[in-house]
């Protein structure tokens, strides 16, 4: 994947509902979701009725995948079915329910801080373009049924190893806790993909759980961080082996 298609980055599905134990559990689009059987595979309930059908130009859906694919695909799937993390979008009711983006984009644009969700300020033309890619994905599922999906480390690796140190040593503040040559290092070795990218966001996982401290000095941090910044600070973490 090349920078240029990762520019506008990890943010939107990055961040996600802390209290379930884990970095990322984001619930960006899966709001009053009705309970299920637990007996039952999500890919077995039959997944909500879109309210309004909706067509999009080849050219939107094209240009929504990309900007998807870089923003969202870690989280939800290459194509928005669910990844290691992210909910199943085109198994969202809110995604049912909108209409052109009159449910998506105020919730990208307001954010979820209950949920550790920031708020994203996107163009009117990505953010219009985004919601042609899920719609059509939606589209395509009602038809052909669907599951969860992987995430590709590629997705990913696009930030600049070099920025990253500089922002973790600089503006970033994450040398005043963390050392390459301490707790740091050889993280890399131990996680990869989407797992170093769960630990440097919310270091609650099972193993060496971080003090609430700790926690919340991460939380306060998704605040902080530019698109360009998670990548920087990730290409980072990721030399450190």
């Amino acid at each position: 994947m090349t920078r240029e298609r990762a520019h506008l980055v990890l943010r939107m599905c990055f961040i996600g509902a802390m209290a379930a134990g884990i970095m990322l559990a984001p619930n960006l689009i899966a709001q009053d979701k009705p309970q299920r059987d637990p007996t039952q595979s999500p890919a077995s309930e039959r997944p909500p009725k879109t309210a309004t059908p909706q067509n999009y130009s080849a050219e939107q859906i094209q240009a929504g995948q990309l900007r998807f694919v870089s923003q969202c695909g870690f989280c939800h799937g290459r194509d928005a079915a669910g990844g290691e993390t992210g909910p199943d979008l085109t198994r969202s009711k809110l995604v049912a329910d909108d209409n052109r983006g009159d449910r998506i984009g105020p919730l990208v644009s307001a954010g979820r801080p209950d949920r550790g969700m920031p708020a994203f300020h996107l163009s009117d033309t990505d953010l219009a373009v985004i919601v042609a890619f899920i719609h059509d994905q939606k589209a395509k599922a009602d038809e052909l049924g669907g599951g969860r999906r992987s995430v590709d480390t590629a997705d990913l690796a696009t930030g600049d190893a070099a920025r990253g140190r500089r922002y973790f040593n600089g503006a970033g503040g994450c040398s005043a806790c963390h050392a390459p040559t301490a707790d740091l290092a050889g993280v890399a070795s131990r996680y990869q993909g989407l797992a170093l990218l769960m630990r440097m966001l919310y270091p609650g996982g099972r193993t060496a759980p971080a003090p609430p401290e700790a926690l919340q000095a991460h939380f306060d941090q998704l605040a902080k961080y530019t698109d360009d910044d998670m990548h920087d600070v990730y290409a980072y973490l990721v030399t450190l082996r």
